[in-house]
């Protein structure tokens, strides 16, 4: 029995050595880079994590926003074109629960200037964030339960192991090369990749009207087009709008904040028209209200690029109704750094009713 009481203990200070190991492990390496910036920092695409890394080790003035719409853009791009050192956050299918914390976390940490591609969906009622299941606030606070849930992941031990291998010099190469085909998460040796696409993409293959029409059909074909209206609410909408939204910006009356509704190509307006016109009218009236208010904030300058009829009846710089392509990113840049397509605060509902105007207007080529 003796015996059975000494391996026994035996096996839990082992298991508690391996454990403190790893903690320590995960600390000295730190591949998120919580704790000091490092100088063979490798990255992840998972960027609801890598984002909570990034705002303590980057330097940066300007801090960028969005979905999946603004998820590959370059940092580099965006610095080229507006003439500032930004940090690129955005996040897919993120809400503006997530989106405001985040931006609160990188004004804390020196942003002052935020570039912010809002949705209308980003404002979809969701979980307070608090309790939000896919963003750890603890981690981005640095708590000691945030802290303490990365020492003592055993995903960021093996993240942190595979980076300490991969930092031995006759080793570094060959990782380096392996890694986007390991299991293993921070695997971009550059930042300026993070959700990037290859330089080598094939834009024409990816986005381009066929696809665009095809996914038209998919999502008005009549066993689906209900779910074209899912999660869309005015009020509950309208009241994420003004805490997570407004509430931020004028908690920071001395950051600029440039937000830009984003140019879905004209048929996701159309598909709403044909199959769920109850929800057009609802991001008409939350359109509205959103240019009424946002116009008003002396620290924003809102744009509007929905109504750009030539790149939004172009069904060729897309993949679906609303992803547009790397080339649509590009005019987007130049459209900010020219002040283009600025809502006038005299006539907020100016590019609305054009928009309006055109979805009235518009035929659905045929195939």
């Amino acid at each position: 029995m003796r015996g059975t009481f000494t391996r026994l203990r035996r096996l839990l200070l082992a298991s508690i050595a391996c454990v403190l190991g790893a903690a320590v492990l995960t600390y000295l390496v730190d591949p998120l880079q919580l704790f000091r910036p490092s100088r063979l920092a490798f990255y992840s695409d998972d960027t609801r994590v890598q984002n909570a890394g990034l705002i303590r080790s980057q330097s940066f003035d300007t801090a960028f926003m969005g979905t999946s719409l603004a998820i590959h853009f370059r940092q580099s791009d965006i610095d080229r074109a507006l003439g500032v050192h930004s940090l690129k956050l955005a996040m897919t299918g993120s809400n503006s629960r997530q989106q405001g914390f985040v931006l609160e976390r990188a004004i804390e940490r020196g942003a002052r200037r935020v570039i912010w591609a809002m949705d209308d969906f980003i404002f979809v009622d969701a979980a307070d964030i608090e309790a939000d299941p896919y963003l750890s606030v603890d981690l981005y606070r640095q708590t000691t339960k945030g802290i303490a849930s990365y020492l003592f992941s055993a995903a960021m031990a093996k993240e942190s192991l595979f980076a300490l291998l991969r930092s031995i010099p006759p080793l570094q190469q060959k990782l380096t090369q392996a890694a986007p085909f390991l299991p293993v998460k921070f695997a971009l040796s550059d930042v300026d990749d993070i959700y990037a696409l290859p330089r080598d993409f094939d834009v024409a293959r990816d986005y381009n009207a066929k696809k665009t029409l095809a996914s038209f059909a998919h999502i008005t074909s009549p066993v689906r087009s209900r779910f074209l209206g899912d999660g869309y609410g005015y009020d509950a909408m309208l009241r994420h709008f003004e805490c997570d939204a407004v509430g931020l910006i004028t908690r920071h009356p001395d950051v600029t904040f440039d937000i830009y509704l984003p140019p879905y190509s004209i048929l996701q307006f159309v598909a709403m028209r044909d199959a769920s016109p109850a929800t057009l009218k609802i991001v008409t009236d939350l359109t509205a209200r959103i240019a009424e208010r946002l116009t008003q904030l002396p620290n924003v300058r809102l744009y509007d690029f929905r109504a750009t009829r030539e790149v939004t009846h172009d069904l060729g710089n897309y993949s679906d109704v609303i992803h547009h392509s790397p080339t649509v990113d590009a005019m987007v840049l130049k459209w900010l750094a020219r002040g283009e397509y600025r809502v006038d605060p005299e006539a907020p509902l100016s590019s609305l009713e054009e928009l309006k105007s055109q979805i009235e207007a518009y035929r659905v080529p045929q195939p």
